[in-house]
């Protein structure tokens, strides 16, 4: 992110857009942009087999997807430029293109994993917070296969505490219940699965923790103003939730 202001929200836990930064989001994991305005920057997509020369690369990328946002400190030139280049790249694609993106992928990752070393290694380790570890492992269990049709006294008693307390936790962490953050992954269980496969809405609905398809029908219509039917269709044309703002193209660049 180079410029813009808002709040960046991954698996949970919410981070304010404080530019120059950079986010590393992991296959699994859910975001979304919290009251973003004028947001501008670049987005890197790639799957893994792109780092199939550089093995280590998947498991630094994981490590830097453990908190939402890095400042890009004194990497933000260097990761600028590196994207240009790479932004070039894409758009001419001479003979030998694919090599020189994987090439500037390996050294992007090497300079965003400089970005998570400022803390001095004499230094204390941060507090511990019980609300953020909850939420952390309530999320994790969440997006598990399965996770959204499971009911907030499971995950209570899964995680140890009274579902009172559980309650309190994770609202404290996230400002939503945990009721709210279970329907959100239904809907993006059902969303998926309607946009991915070619299965049956009585299928989808099972696996999105309904047993009843009538009242996943009404369901997913309140979440979403849509229904089942009507977002397969829809996301046969678009890939963009229709409620959420996008972030726009700059008119400057990508």
């Amino acid at each position: 992110m180079t410029g813009g202001s808002g709040a960046h929200v991954l698996d949970l836990v919410r981070r304010p857009v404080e530019p120059p930064q950079l986010c590393v989001i992991t296959p699994g994991q859910v975001h979304h942009w919290d009251g973003a305005d004028g947001l501008t920057g670049h987005v890197v997509l790639f799957n893994e087999d792109f780092l199939l020369p550089h093995t280590d690369d998947a498991a630094t990328l994981r490590a830097l997807a453990g908190r939402p946002g890095h400042p890009a400190g004194d990497q933000a030139e260097p990761i600028a430029a590196l994207l240009a280049d790479m932004g070039g790249e894409y758009r001419d694609l001479r003979p030998g293109y694919r090599n020189v993106l994987r090439a500037c992928l390996h050294i992007l990752i090497a300079r965003a994993s400089r970005t998570g070393t400022a803390t001095p290694p004499d230094a204390p380790p941060p507090a511990r917070d019980r609300a953020a570890e909850l939420a952390s492992a309530f999320s994790r269990l969440l997006c598990e296969a399965g996770g959204a049709g499971r009911s907030v006294g499971w995950y209570a008693r899964e995680l140890g505490v009274s579902a009172g307390h559980f309650q309190t936790l994770v609202r404290r962490a996230t400002g939503r219940s945990p009721g709210s953050l279970i329907r959100q992954q239904q809907t993006l269980e059902a969303k998926r699965l309607l946009s991915g496969t070619n299965m049956a809405v009585r299928q989808i609905s099972n696996l999105a923790g309904f047993s009843d398809p009538a009242y996943f029908c009404r369901f997913f219509r309140r979440e979403t103003g849509m229904s089942p039917g009507e977002f397969r269709n829809w996301a046969g044309r678009n890939h963009h939730d229709p409620r959420i703002e996008s972030i726009a193209a700059h008119p400057d660049g990508p």
